[in-house]
């Protein structure tokens, strides 16, 4: 897949308008349907090999929009894409099954060899819910929520509620709830979040700091705010600690 000849009218062309598409259809289908309450899903392209459409049928163990958001951070996080949350179509029914994964192939003639294979570190681990709470007392209260296979892990920070508050609390919000998962004597920091505008879109840049022993590892990450700024922010650290996490941060 090649970019087109011809730049886009407005705005930032898609990752994949700029770039040779890094997956295929049959890769984001796989990862969707490893996502928790999903039975089955089907990605759709255009004849530019753009996500047009996202269909998936769930159970009723959560709500569409916490499936929503678990697709568009697992898409982020892992392939890099951002997909707008109005392609993504969810069919639920009480009857639908979650399909257990099925066993890898054996050659006939192999001996007869149990192999078991963990998650790769940093992979599985999705943003689920972010709730902001006001009060005169403690200012401003943010919780995040990220769920990695069936355990959900929860970060919270507060502080004066300000301009910049809002995406600071919830990034840090993130790296808290991310603390659980990391390996013995690595640790996690909050280092910055900023709000940068380009071509008539806001983005969230969210800066931490990863350390173990006596090195340390400065990560980036970035997500556009669609819904608020606490989620973008949330997904920023996510973007920024995925692939850290997979080289050896994640237990």
């Amino acid at each position: 897949m090649t970019a087109p000849a011809t730049p886009p009218r407005s705005g930032v062309p898609p990752v994949s308008e700029l770039t040779p598409l890094p997956w295929t259809t049959e890769e984001l289908d796989g990862l969707i349907r490893t996502l928790p309450a999903i039975a089955s899903a089907r990605v759709l392209r255009d004849a530019d090999g753009k996500v047009r459409e996202v269909h998936v049928l769930a159970t009723t163990e959560l709500s569409p929009k916490q499936i929503v958001r678990t697709i568009e951070s697992a898409l982020l996080a892992r392939f890099g894409l951002r997909l707008d949350h109005r392609a993504i179509s969810v069919a639920q029914s009480a009857s639908a099954r979650v399909a257990e994964p099925a066993p890898a192939p054996t050659a006939p003639a192999a001996p007869a060899v149990t192999v078991v294979s963990a998650p790769a570190p940093g992979r599985g681990i999705y943003f689920e819910d972010v709730e902001v709470r006001r009060s005169r007392s403690a200012g401003l209260a943010c919780t995040v929520t990220l769920r990695a296979g069936r355990e959900t892990y929860a970060g919270e920070a507060s502080g004066v509620e300000t301009s910049r508050a809002r995406g600071e609390l919830a990034a840090t919000a993130a790296v808290r709830a991310l603390a659980p998962l990391l390996a013995d004597g690595v640790v996690l920091a909050f280092e910055s979040c900023t709000t940068v505008s380009s071509a008539d879109r806001e983005f969230a840049f969210v800066v931490v700091s990863g350390r173990s022993g006596r090195e340390t590892t400065i990560l980036s990450g970035s997500c556009e705010v669609r819904d608020s700024i606490e989620t973008a922010a949330a997904l920023a650290v996510l973007d920024a600690t995925e692939r850290w996490m997979e080289r050896g941060g994640a237990r």
